[in-house]
């Protein structure tokens, strides 16, 4: 298992600033998808706990569970890898919580996934990130900008979208979008 602390910033784009982003950093052809398959208890625990339990699939082959816990500056974040039969099980039949991260105890079964469309290129000392989602016949774009020190990361952030004229619009986490297909 490995563990971090995710910092990052975010906002939701329209189409057009999407594209303009795309085309000025030369990332057009850098699109990669990435497929989250969200869990929770059949009364969304998790969620109500501002916990995300996800497996990510990349390609056909690279999966990994990632249990993800808000914090008012950033996200713990605990990883864990499977195979990918054991990853099709977990989406099949659920799974104990326990199995893989000791201090929480639930039994969860998949409720939605999300198609994330992404490209990343450094930017100040973090990443940027710009993604397409597709959830729930649904199409959002958002930018997402990560760091490893919270105020420095925020003021880029804001001179960032300030700088490509980019208001910044809360956005949901992922899994709250996509858990709108189930709910």
């Amino acid at each position: 298992m490995t563990k971090n602390i995710e910092i990052e910033f975010k906002t939701s784009i329209p189409l057009d600033k999407y594209h303009e982003l795309l085309q000025l950093f030369n990332l057009e052809n850098n699109i990669f998808k990435q497929t989250n398959h969200y869990f929770d208890t059949d009364d969304f625990n998790l969620n109500k706990e501002k916990m995300v339990l996800r497996i990510r699939q990349k390609g056909e082959n690279h999966f990994k569970v990632t249990l993800k816990s808000q914090s008012e500056k950033g996200a713990f974040e605990s990883h864990v890898l499977l195979n990918k039969s054991q990853a099709e099980d977990m989406i099949k039949n659920g799974f104990s919580t326990k199995d893989f991260f000791e201090d929480l105890d639930y039994f969860v079964t998949f409720k939605a996934s999300l198609d994330n469309y992404r490209v990343s290129t450094p930017y100040q000392g973090g990443t940027l990130f710009l993604d397409r989602c597709e959830y729930c016949h649904v199409v959002d774009y958002e930018i997402e900008y990560e760091v490893c020190n919270y105020d420095e990361g925020e003021k880029l952030f804001k001179q960032f979208v300030d700088s490509h004229q980019i208001e910044i619009v809360p956005t949901k986490r992922k899994s709250e979008r996509a858990f709108t297909c189930k709910r």
